[in-house]
């Protein structure tokens, strides 16, 4: 644990940031006051942040540059009500388990988590079993020294009495406003390759006429129009391994593995995203598992942002924009 940290309001952060910044190579963490919570904990390298909560969660509410905006949303006051009680969606990065389904999905998860620093770049966040599923959710948050990558790596463990079938499913409500960008697999000819190559699954509500959907040859976009309250949503089987998200010219990058052979929940689903009005998800899930009593599934997410990113209004300008960029986004572990 890190102990005699004291709790800072945000600006006070950001100031102590630009005026005393990391050493090159060292990542800092430090107990931080943020979203209403006075128990939060932010780790940065003097180019980018990311803030956790400990009386809520596992939750990462703040992603993004320093001295920039957060590109995940913050959403204190929603709230699903369920069998289960009440969830609040909150904003932020958080860990579910998949199939989706109504109430065991969305089980609370308003209650504090046990933290516990890893080294000096990590901190791992563990919530209490869920009493109605078993289920226990971990996410361990790790920086890196320099640039702006942060790996999350999410875990599933069955503290229940009998197998269970899931999926780990990581998502992340990103800050209103920009349109989520998600590959296709590689076009080719009918005359060089006759098997289906872009698996894509539809809600009863998606609505590919939809003004917010672009469907081009090499990427599909979504964006968000608060005009439009109404849910959009697919989700495609991603063997590229990255779905991103632009936002005032800032790009975050989501990227993580493909098992090949392996089975996917919704219809074979590793990459989904979700708009109504100005809400925003981007989604990426692990394999299915059969969990036995004590087992745990794991699922990997590296995370990048890159500024001063303009794509034009074109599929042409998207891809000479992106292109060189995913060359700097190494993959996940």
């Amino acid at each position: 644990m890190i102990r005699g940290a004291v709790a800072l309001s945000f600006g006070a952060v950001a100031f102590l940031v630009a005026g005393k910044p990391s050493a090159r190579g060292e990542v800092r963490v430090e107990k931080v006051a943020y979203f209403g919570q006075p128990n939060c904990y932010r780790l940065t390298n003097g180019v980018v942040e990311a803030i956790v909560t400990t009386d809520v969660g596992p939750r990462v509410i703040r992603y993004g540059l320093v001295g920039g905006r957060n590109l995940f949303a913050e959403m204190p006051d929603d709230v699903v009500s369920t069998e289960l009680g009440d969830w609040k969606p909150m904003g932020g990065h958080r860990l579910w388990h998949a199939p989706e389904a109504k109430p065991r999905t969305y089980s609370p998860d308003n209650e504090p988590v046990k933290f516990e620093a890893v080294g000096a770049d990590a901190i791992r966040l563990t919530q209490k079993v869920e009493p109605a599923t078993g289920i226990e959710k971990e996410m361990l948050v790790r920086m890196d020294a320099e640039g702006t990558g942060v790996t999350v790596t999410h875990k599933l463990t069955n503290r229940g009495l009998w197998p269970v079938d899931l999926a780990p499913w990581a998502l992340t409500i990103v800050a209103g406003g920009g349109v989520t960008i998600l590959p296709q697999e590689p076009f080719r000819s009918h005359d060089d390759y006759l098997l289906p190559a872009r698996p894509m699954v539809l809600w009863h509500y998606t609505d590919l006429t939809d003004p917010r959907w672009t469907l081009g040859k090499r990427y599909i976009r979504l964006r968000t129009d608060e005009k439009l309250n109404y849910a959009q949503k697919i989700g495609i089987q991603n063997k590229q391994g990255w779905a991103a998200y632009l936002l005032d010219k800032v790009l975050f990058v989501k990227r993580f593995p493909f098992v090949e052979g392996r089975a996917y929940p919704d219809e074979g689903c590793n990459t989904e995203t979700f708009t109504k009005g100005s809400f925003m998800e981007v989604e990426t899930l692990g394999p299915m598992h059969r969990l036995a009593p004590g087992e745990s599934a794991l699922h990997v997410e590296k995370w990048y942002l890159f500024p001063n990113v303009d794509i034009g209004t074109t599929e042409a300008t998207l891809d000479a924009a992106i292109t060189p960029l995913l060359s700097l986004a190494t993959p996940a572990p």
